[in-house]
């Protein structure tokens, strides 16, 4: 039951984070980077698992990256703008050091 927890935790990050991102730049990219990164480590923190992290982060990264595609209509989620890439980027690196930080 936690790791699906985990999973329904990351997904609601990324997608908080697809959302926010753009709101008042730069202060929402910088608001949703700190909440990836603190929601994550907290995961880890509340249950204990590294592996519960990971599968949290995989969560949130397939909803970023699927916010990054085009959809039926062609609309994008994610732009192509310095504050979309900077999203995807520094939200990877917010992963990995949410993951690799000790419980």
């Amino acid at each position: 039951m936690r790791k699906l927890y985990a999973i329904v935790i990351g997904a609601g990050l990324g997608a908080g984070s697809v959302f926010l991102h753009s709101s008042l730049v730069p202060f929402g990219l910088i608001f949703v980077l700190l909440a990836t990164l603190v929601g994550i480590w907290s995961i880890g923190r509340l249950w204990g698992g590294r592996t519960l992290k990971i599968l949290a982060a995989v969560a949130w990264t397939f909803v970023v990256l699927r916010a990054g595609i085009p959809g039926i209509n062609e609309e994008y989620l994610i732009e192509g703008s310095s504050v979309g890439i900077s999203l995807i980027n520094m939200g990877f690196l917010a992963l990995v050091i949410a993951i690799l930080l000790p419980a």
